[in-house]
């Protein structure tokens, strides 16, 4: 009966054993695969920020802060004249509604057409001009664009043709109505820099709209000061007009002047842009049809750290019965500092005040950390 016992015993352990090594071998097979995919990533990156919300109110239970976390990890591929990339975002969420999220930010692959173009297809995040029509968010819903880009090589200028749907996580009405912004887009973007001066044209049409949007983006120098010029027309033909001077007083300071103007037929608005978020993206976003906004700062660097302030004044359309004039009175102030090479550091801090009404203040804290 011992030698039963023995004998089984024996058999468990070359058991265990076995599966022990069946195990370690998975172990060893998935590094393998992973070491082998690293090796072949030519190049990689990730991006975590972290920003920390102080402005909210105080809630029932005292919390008044909440502290949203993104980081976005990608990998780039290729040889001479090819390339894939792929990157994911990680997001969640502290506060009283906690959250987590994690999606596909891009993946798209890259290739050279005959010499003549360079082909992408895929979802990419795309930026164009200033942003007022095409950009990707910082904060809030990411969006992306899926489909192709033709990037031109020529000599003259950078021209770049696209066909894409956006995708900026909402869908369009059930009803056939696109109220999200979403849907298949053809544009063109065209920039290059001429006689000292920086020129961008974007033109975009959208299914379902007869009128297609356009913004032409102009910069240069003229006697030591910088001069820029923003006009933009939606999808509906609302307008939204920026000009703007900054002057370098010195090496470390600059002060800046701009107005910005908005057609008085409708609301101009252009989904999923960082500017249709609001302060949700820690901007004033786009303003109501009819207002100007003048609006002017400085700016301070010195070493690992950097100050601005900027005072921007809003006046509407004058109320047609009452004859009053709507004021808002908005002010922006930031602080950053450079920890490393590696880290930063920012502080902004603003406060927005309609009329007779309390300013609505928001504060955010923000560490960018980047390998």
């Amino acid at each position: 009966m011992l030698v039963v016992k023995e004998v089984y015993l024996c058999h468990r352990i070359n058991h265990k054993n076995k599966k022990m090594k069946k195990n370690l071998r998975n172990i060893l097979v998935l590094a393998m695969g992973l070491m082998t995919t690293v090796s072949f990533a030519q190049d990689w990156n990730v991006d975590s920020r972290t920003r920390i919300n102080m402005s909210g109110e105080e809630t029932g239970n005292g919390n008044d802060m909440s502290t949203d976390q993104r980081a976005t990890l990608g990998a780039t591929w290729g040889g001479s004249d090819w390339g894939i990339h792929i990157s994911s975002d990680v997001n969640y969420t502290l506060g009283d509604n906690e959250s987590a999220s994690m999606s596909i930010y891009e993946a798209y692959a890259s290739t050279d057409l005959m010499g003549y173009a360079t082909v992408t297809a895929g979802r990419q995040a795309i930026n164009n001009g200033s942003g007022a029509l095409m950009s990707s968010s910082d904060w809030g819903t990411r969006t992306t664009w899926e489909g192709m880009s033709f990037g031109l090589n020529l000599d003259m200028a950078d021209i770049t043709v696209g066909y894409h749907n956006q995708n900026d996580g909402t869908m369009p009405d059930t009803s056939g109505v696109d109220n999200s912004g979403a849907g298949s887009n053809m544009w063109v973007n065209a920039g290059g820099e001429f006689s000292g001066w920086n020129v961008n044209v974007l033109y975009m049409t959208k299914d379902g709209s007869d009128n297609a949007a356009t913004g032409i983006d102009i910069s240069g120098e003229v006697m030591g000061a910088g001069i820029s010029a923003s006009m933009n027309t939606d999808f509906a033909e609302n307008t939204m007009r920026v000009l703007g001077v900054s002057y370098a007083v010195n090496d470390d300071m600059s002060v800046n002047v701009a107005q910005t103007v908005y057609g008085e037929e409708g609301a101009f608005n252009m989904a999923g842009t960082n500017l249709a978020g609001g302060w949700a993206n820690g901007n004033m976003g786009y303003l109501g049809a009819g207002d100007e906004m003048l609006s002017y700062g400085l700016t301070y660097n010195m070493g690992g750290i950097s100050m601005g302030a900027t005072m921007n004044a809003v006046t509407s359309l004058e109320d047609e019965i009452t004859g009053d004039v709507a004021t808002r009175d908005v002010m922006e102030v930031s602080l950053g500092y450079s920890l490393s090479d590696n880290a930063a550091l920012a502080v902004k801090y603003a406060t927005d005040a309609s009329g007779d009404a309390d300013a609505v203040k928001y504060t955010w804290l923000t560490l960018t950390v980047r390998p």
